[in-house]
């Protein structure tokens, strides 16, 4: 079992989709997994948590709509799904949850623990009896699936790409008329003042042994290959700093 600790930053995100099964089942979903990257409330009365390594994602709840009664949502890079599993649990028609499954060699990278990939997904999927779709693809390869999704969550993944430009665009075509995507990505973390839109980072300069991070956004910089890609307009949301990580989000209106 991973070896993170379960702070009230991610128990609040967390208990917005309580799950909430028998603690001896709980205990032993949680065990099961080698490494959780989402955190999940298996048994709040218990305080049973997944050990989640994702840090504070409070500021993106914001940006989540309260209600996707009726529409059709795309959850890229979802990993252990908590975005998909939520987006169903308020009411979305249809869930696909897509990953490369690439964090299989970032995990092994960082943490020494080898996945075969999907284990967090599958297990609270079972538990919720859901209906997400997972598939497991490659987001620069999604026109592949030939449908159109009202609301696309891209957390965490453009930075993550070797060209964001191909992948908005992707995204673009995979948007109904009038949808949106919501864009979480990292910032630059220069911190200076020169006029770059996106800078290219190194290898493991961002996190140590990760060397999956390419690029840092400014808003303005996301907004000109938002231009680029096809959408109409870019609503910036939020530019917060995370441990030490600057983070920018934004809604891209087809």
């Amino acid at each position: 079992m991973s070896q993170f600790a379960i702070t009230d930053a991610e128990r609040q995100v967390a208990d917005l989709l309580p799950i909430d099964v028998d603690p001896e089942l709980a205990l032993s979903v949680r065990d099961s997994v080698p490494f959780w990257f989402h955190t999940f409330a298996l048994n709040r009365a218990h305080g049973i948590y997944t050990p989640g390594a994702a840090r504070n994602h409070r500021y993106r709840i914001p940006a989540l709509p309260t209600a996707f009664d009726g529409q059709s949502v795309l959850d890229v890079g979802t990993f252990d799904g908590f975005y998909a599993f939520l987006a169903e649990r308020r009411g979305a028609s249809s869930v696909v949850a897509v990953d490369n499954e690439q964090y299989r060699q970032w995990v092994a990278a960082r943490w020494g623990i080898e996945l075969n990939g999907g284990e967090g997904f599958r297990a609270i999927h079972g538990l919720l009896e859901s209906k997400v779709d997972y598939r497991r693809v490659d987001a620069l390869e999604l026109g592949l699936l030939d449908e159109r999704f009202d609301v696309i969550l891209c957390f965490g993944i453009l930075h993550r790409v070797k060209d964001p430009l191909g992948l908005l665009r992707t995204l673009r075509e995979c948007n109904a008329p009038g949808g949106a995507v919501l864009v979480e990505t990292y910032g630059d973390p220069s911190g200076e003042s020169d006029g770059v839109e996106l800078r290219r980072l190194e290898p493991g300069q961002v996190y140590e042994g990760d060397s999956f991070v390419y690029w840092g956004f400014t808003q303005a910089g996301l907004r000109k290959l938002a231009v680029d890609a096809g959408y109409q307009r870019t609503e910036a949301i939020s530019e917060v700093e995370v441990d030490g990580h600057p983070r920018i989000m934004a809604r891209l209106i087809a």
